[in-house]
Parts: C-alpha cells; sequence; structure tokens
C-alpha cells in the first residue's frame, strides 16, 4: 500500500479521514479481513493514531469495521436488511425463513409476554429460541413465544426438547391459518443474556423487532426479535404497520 497524506481540510481531520478509509475498505478489502495496524495505517495516511483511532471508532459504529477479541480490526460483512413496513404473512419457521432454531421450552410466561399474547400468567407457552446469521457471525436472537393451546398435536411428538422440539412447535404452527400480523421497531440496549449471545458488550446498541401473529381471531404468538444495531438496517415497503418506540423497557423479555 502507497502513502497517503491528507490535505487541510475545514471538517475534523478525524472525519475526513474516516472518509478515505470508507473508500479504503471498498476498494482494497474484502469482508472479513484484517486491517493493518494502528502504526501502519497512521504513517500511510500521515496522521496521530489519536486521529486514526477516532475514524476507526466512527467506522465501526457505522458498521463498516468490527473489533473482535484476540482477532483485531475486520472488515465487517454488508448489513442485514430487516423488513419492517412489508406484509409477509408467512408463519415463523415457513419455507424461505431465514433463522435456525436452538431450543424450545414450554413454561409459563413473563407478565409482559403474557399481555401480548391476551393471555393469563399461568397459561403454557411455548418459547421458542432461534438465532440468525450472517457470513458465519450471529447478527440477531429472537424468542419466539407460542400459545401451548394453539399448538394442541404437539404432546404426540417425541421431541423433548432442543432444536428438534423447536422444529417440531413450528411445523404445528403452520397448520393454522394467519389471519395477520403487526410488527414494531424499538431502539434498545443489549442484556446481558442478549450481549453474550451476540458478542457484544452489555448494553450495546440493539434494535428490537417486535411481531404479533394473529390466528384464530386472537394473538397466537408474538416474536421479540434482537438485532446488532451495527449489523443490520432497516427497510420499509408498505409503512402502515410499522410503529417505532424508544423505551426499552416496553420490550418483552
Amino acid at each position: 500500500m502507497g502513502t497517503t497524506q491528507l490535505e487541510s481540510v475545514p471538517e475534523p481531520k478525524y472525519w475526513h479521514l474516516k472518509t478515505v478509509l470508507s473508500e479504503a475498505l471498498d476498494s482494497e478489502f474484502s469482508v472479513g479481513e484484517i486491517l493493518p495496524n494502528e502504526r501502519e495505517l497512521a504513517a500511510r495516511f500521515g496522521v496521530a493514531r489519536a486521529t486514526l483511532r477516532q475514524a476507526l471508532e466512527q467506522l465501526e459504529l457505522e458498521g463498516r469495521l468490527q473489533r473482535r477479541r484476540g482477532v483485531g480490526t475486520t472488515v465487517a460483512p454488508p448489513r442485514v436488511g430487516v423488513a419492517v413496513g412489508t406484509e409477509q404473512h408467512a408463519w415463523p419457521g415457513a419455507s424461505g425463513d431465514v433463522w435456525q432454531s436452538v431450543d424450545s421450552v414450554l413454561a409459563t410466561p413473563p407478565a409482559v409476554v403474557a399481555a401480548a399474547l391476551e393471555c393469563s400468567t399461568d397459561e403454557p407457552v411455548h418459547t421458542v429460541r432461534r438465532s440468525r446469521m450472517s457470513h458465519g457471525q450471529r447478527v440477531a436472537t429472537e424468542l419466539l413465544y407460542i400459545l401451548a393451546a394453539a399448538v394442541p398435536d404437539l404432546t404426540a411428538i417425541d421431541a423433548p426438547s432442543g432444536a428438534a422440539r423447536a422444529r417440531a412447535v413450528l411445523r404445528e404452527l403452520q397448520h393454522l391459518t394467519l389471519e395477520g400480523q403487526d410488527r414494531a421497531v424499538e431502539l434498545g440496549s443489549a442484556r446481558a443474556d442478549d450481549a453474550k449471545e451476540l458478542d457484544r458488550l452489555p448494553g450495546s446498541p440493539v434494535l428490537v423487532v417486535t411481531t404479533r401473529f394473529f390466528a384464530q381471531g386472537r394473538t397466537a404468538a408474538v416474536s421479540v426479535a434482537t438485532y446488532r444495531a451495527d449489523t443490520c438496517r432497516l427497510t420499509f415497503g408498505d409503512p402502515a404497520g410499522v410503529e417505532i418506540h424508544h423505551d426499552p423497557e416496553q420490550q418483552a423479555s
């Protein structure tokens, strides 16, 4: 790589450097490639390491770079599209679903989940845990809450736990006629369990997409999907069904 000196510009030097680095990422590096160390980059662009760190931190916030423990700073994969304004009208687990089943348990729901499902707190609910991957990296986790009464035939299936049980629950869900769904988006902070799953620090910014699925004249299932904010982008179709919230305390957990 050659040496590039930054000219005097009216904007902050680190901001101009961020633009130059972004162009270099597009033309010289591939997804997952490790960047040269700070000393080499600072020498190439003729800047102090403090200025370089500011530019790198900004690119990390924008999702262009990732700092991975024990690896270094790597080029991030393209952001995952999260459709929040399109009418998909499909149950989770339907053909083309990009989520991977992890496990499923049957238990009474937390109060906030019971309220979303419009059921009592002592009514059993299947909690299906799933994850979404991109370029070998987990970018989202999901908790899918399904009324046990909505999938009554599940008791005849010999899948006591794990991913097999989760897949069985989702297969039974496909037998219902989906009457509609609505979706809301919240900006929040990663809780300890989500942070561990997503390889982020607790408190890191996340987007929480909550979807309610309607069948048999009631809410049959509720999905709470938590996305790394640095790896996803919202895509809108018909915005009529989209709600934007900013209070993470309102999300189901």
